[in-house]
């Protein structure tokens, strides 16, 4: 059962979001694991018919499995790849990852226990991607930014994937998110993680949660004057943020994403 799962998913050891771990934030940070598997969707195939499925699986095995604790479903809004959807699940530890899909593999028996109904759904599940698709693995780092509440519409996702210069973060990331990030009424959620398993050990990604690509846009601004505020003197803003780049090469990557709030855990 366990190869078939794997055949049938595309690997289905899925990362980010990640997103949605808990609605309240905790006094220590929880170290949790992300992983993110990347698949194309098949653009002939009926995209209420593809909701349908996924909500099947998540209803019956995603949100039942106890390991499995945090997911979504991001899918494209402004990226290179219109086929592109990433389905993100996080775990508290690198061994639950494993335990998590005994546990799904047996939800599985328990939601389709007739083979022939089992072997149905995993085929129509199966038409509705093409064979491609990447994994990766990722560890949080510093303290989130939770959504205050579970949302009931699809919110805008921009993934920032940065390049680290070296393996140690700047303390000044963490000041900074301290005096920007959390204080950007604009910005909903804020997800940052690093490498741990995939195919570039440089990759810091972010992820930013908004109600709208507007407030995207308004963030940005909100984000010059917060940064005026926490800085005011020209020669500690730039202080601080030569001292912030070292973290990083300066190349990075921008991808804005639509999340399934009733796939979201």
């Amino acid at each position: 059962m366990k190869k078939n799962r794997i055949l049938v998913f595309g690997s289905l050891i899925i990362l980010t979001l990640l997103m949605s771990l808990k609605t309240q934030a905790q006094e220590e940070p929880q170290t949790v694991y992300i992983t993110l598997t990347t698949m194309h969707r098949n653009l002939d195939a009926d995209k209420k018919e593809w909701m349908k499925a996924e909500q099947e699986f998540f209803n019956k095995v995603t949100s039942k499995n106890e390991l499995i604790i945090g997911s979504d479903v991001l899918t494209h809004y402004f990226t290179e790849n219109s086929s592109e959807i990433l389905h993100v699940t996080a775990y508290k530890s690198w061994e639950d990852i494993e335990k998590a899909e005994k546990i799904t593999n047996d939800l599985i028996m328990k939601a389709w226990p007739e083979e022939k109904d089992r072997k149905a759904f995993f085929e129509k599940y199966r038409s509705f991607y093409t064979p491609m698709h990447s994994d990766e693995i990722y560890v949080s780092v510093l303290e989130p930014k939770m959504l205050e509440n579970p949302p009931k519409d699809p919110m805008v996702v921009y993934v920032r994937k940065s390049q680290m210069a070296s393996r140690k973060l700047s303390n000044g990331l963490k000041e900074y998110n301290d005096k920007i990030t959390f204080k950007n009424p604009f910005i909903k959620a804020y997800y940052p993680q690093r490498h741990y398993w995939g195919s570039d050990s440089r990759d810091f990604v972010e992820a930013f949660f908004f109600n709208s690509l507007a407030d995207l846009e308004k963030s940005h601004d909100k984000e010059e004057e917060l940064i005026k505020t926490a800085w005011p003197k020209e020669e500690d803003r730039k202080h601080f943020f030569d001292n912030l780049k070292t973290s990083f090469t300066g190349i990075h990557g921008d991808y804005i994403y639509l999340n399934v709030p009733s796939l979201a855990k």
